[in-house]
């Protein structure tokens, strides 16, 4: 046999036994870590939207939930993981975007110890209260906080977070000393607000629809461009105090660095699959989570620019971790 046809035939044979690895995956759970704690919106948006990828891909998708630290600790678990396609990460903007702007020794690198695989959903916000708080719109809370600087306060689920983030700019741009209380998860810092710890708060739509419809803190605005159908009687935040204000988040799912080309590519197929279904549509769109869907090189692209867009932000507000 000559040596160019041995190298042919090893070729052939790598070419094939790709091919079986890429049919042959998945053979067995996925887990997805999350590393926000349980009931947050990405935590809501994962379980909705991995249960149809799980019944479609004849595997179930496992989240599993690792918050502390704004993330950090979570996303380490995914970036330490076998780039195997066993082991995926669901993020928030936060943790792509924003905490790397806040943290000066950061333990992973989110260009360089992840692939990005698709955007999977926005996030919608509100701006909560206690429901017996005398705040009934945005402009009541601004005028309450100029009135006594220092004194109002607001939860977030953690430094760097997008509760602490959305507050922040919000004070800023109105001019306003508000006191943060970072607590160690988004859930928390939403029961912070309905257990009248704290006077007010920024959080995702999903986070805090059933505590709205429990009656246990009210919404006085939604930081999307027009109101919401889910919420018709509460306005925009832009229009009722803050003119031009908006604010939201997103999911995405990331895998370690390293991790097969046609196994993130078959995971962001299995995402569009996934918000295709009408069902999931719904349920995504009952939360307050806006169905996106993207390919890898699309999340990437947008993981970049927002990098670059909060780098600015932050420093321009003068924002810090504490």
């Amino acid at each position: 046999m000559t040596p160019t046809r041995r190298t042919t035939l090893a070729l052939l044979a790598a070419l094939c036994a790709g091919a079986a690895h890429a049919q042959a995956w998945p053979s067995k759970p996925i887990r997805m870590v999350v590393p926000l704690a349980a009931g947050s919106a990405v935590d809501a948006a994962a379980r909705i939207v991995t249960q149809k990828m799980g019944q479609n891909m004849g595997q179930p998708i496992v989240v599993d939930n690792k918050p502390g630290a704004a993330g950090l600790i979570g996303a380490g678990e995914v970036a330490k993981a076998a780039p195997d396609g066993y082991t995926i990460g669901g993020f928030n903007d936060s943790i792509m975007t924003m905490v790397p702007n806040l943290t000066a020794k950061m333990p992973w690198d989110i260009l360089k110890d992840f692939e990005p695989v698709s955007l999977v959903a926005t996030v919608e916000w509100g701006l909560v209260v206690p429901t017996d708080a005398r705040e009934k719109s945005a402009a009541d809370l601004i005028a309450a906080a100029k009135k006594d600087p220092g004194k109002l306060n607001y939860s977030s689920g953690g430094n760097g977070s997008p509760q602490h983030i959305a507050m922040a700019l919000f004070a800023s741009q109105a001019g306003l000393q508000m006191k943060h209380v970072p607590y160690k998860g988004a859930t928390q810092a939403a029961m912070g607000v309905g257990g009248k710890e704290v006077d007010a708060a920024f959080q995702g739509i999903a986070t805090v629809t059933s505590l709205v419809k429990a009656g246990k803190v009210r919404m006085i605005g939604v930081t999307t461009p027009r109101r919401m159908p889910q919420f018709p009687d509460v306005p925009t935040v832009s229009e009722s105090g803050m003119p031009g204000f908006e604010f939201n988040s997103w999911f995405a799912i990331m895998s370690p660095a390293g991790t097969p080309g046609d196994i993130n590519q078959r995971l962001a197929a299995e995402v569009q699959k996934a918000l295709a279904d009408p069902e999931v549509r719904e349920k995504l769109h009952a939360q307050g989570l806006t169905p996106r869907g993207s390919t890898p090189e699309e999340l990437g692209a947008t993981t970049r620019a927002q990098l670059a867009r909060y780098g600015a932000l932050i420093k321009q507000n003068g924002i810090t971790a504490e």
